[in-house]
């Protein structure tokens, strides 16, 4: 691999983040609505504020954001702002700044998201490799159609019949929330315990909802690599099942599953927005929620490019991986 890809790819990198940023800053300022006045409007429905000083108040509020600028200088600071991670102060949770909110809220849906999603990777990768090798065993194919199935199911409609199976019902999870109401949040045993519970039946709505599509596309993936000439091949030399199994059909099989897990991982910092709503999950999907109720387009501003900036990253270490990960592939002319 050569120096000049490296840049080439660090190049397109770049290009993406900013295409990205940029739709990002244009696609609020097209819609009809001002949040700012919308917010105000809500407050003043409350307060019984006069006309004449909402109108003031909303002159103050544009000149501190910024937004009384002509368009091609708010896109400048709005740049400078990106480059140092500093997506404003939020409107709704006002002087929080914006990417103070999303990094509280942040390790939640890491923690949450990122073990819920290998979980499933490794066990429908396992499963779909299994159900497509013709000498394992045959009492896997009945654990294959329930998968398959849970997999059309969304996950929030999945996780709203765990809350009232094992948190209503059987009263064995709590209903929602990342932790007891009450408990001090800290470095403690106890408290990683208590979130590690409050987690158990989100994660497993995603496990459940995930299994069958990384199944199914295992199974797929294994179908096509039985067919090739290395795996004929070592079946014509008498090799073990277990090693063609594992050296030979799993291994080039887990190529295009790497690819796919690499995107779902880009996604994680977006957070399960409908899950999290569900659970009251303390999230970026529940942040991102309450921010699109209340207008609240900085907040959005954040999480939308983390999730740029962490798909972008992680298609950049797959452009630099892949070929070390199967040398049959190469990046030349």
């Amino acid at each position: 691999m050569s120096l000049n890809y490296v840049f080439r790819r660090f190049g397109v990198f770049l290009l993406i983040v900013w295409a990205g940023a940029t739709i990002n800053f244009l696609m609020p300022r097209m819609a009809p609505v001002n949040p700012i006045r919308e917010r105000l409007l809500q407050a003043v429905s409350f307060g019984g504020a006069g006309k004449t000083d909402m109108e003031a108040v909303v002159a103050t509020y544009e000149a501190r954001f910024g937004l009384d600028q002509p368009l091609w200088k708010q896109y400048l600071r709005y740049l400078g702002d990106v480059a140092r991670l500093d997506f404003g102060v939020s409107i709704a949770n006002f002087p929080s700044r914006a990417s103070d909110i999303i990094m509280r809220a942040l390790p939640w849906t890491l923690g949450l998201l990122t073990t819920a999603t290998l979980i499933a990777f490794a066990l429908g990768t396992v499963l779909g490799a299994l159900l497509a090798w013709p000498r394992s065993p045959g009492a896997l194919h009945y654990f294959a159609a329930p998968f398959l199935a849970l997999s059309a199911i969304p996950y929030y409609l999945l996780g709203l019949v765990l809350v009232f199976l094992l948190g209503f019902t059987l009263r064995a999870f709590p209903l929602g929330g990342g932790f007891t109401l009450g408990t001090l949040p800290g470095p403690t045993l106890a408290f990683v315990i208590d979130v590690i519970y409050h987690s158990i039946v989100p994660a497993l709505s995603i496990v459940l909802s995930s299994v069958g599509f990384w199944a199914l596309s295992m199974r797929g993936m294994m179908v096509t690599v039985q067919g090739e000439d290395y795996v004929n091949y070592a079946e014509a030399r008498g090799l073990k099942s277990r090693e063609i199994f594992f050296r030979y059909a799993l291994r080039n099989a887990l190529l295009p599953q790497t690819t796919a897990l690499a995107l779902a991982m880009g996604y994680v910092v977006s957070g399960a927005v409908l899950v999290e709503v569900v659970f009251a999950y303390p999230g970026v999907g529940t942040v991102l929620y309450r921010a699109v109720q209340t207008f609240d387009y900085f907040v959005i501003y954040g999480v939308v490019l983390m999730v740029i900036l962490a798909i972008a990253v992680v298609t950049l270490i797959l452009d630099l991986v892949y070929p070390l990960l199967d040398p049959r592939i190469a990046y030349r002319r």
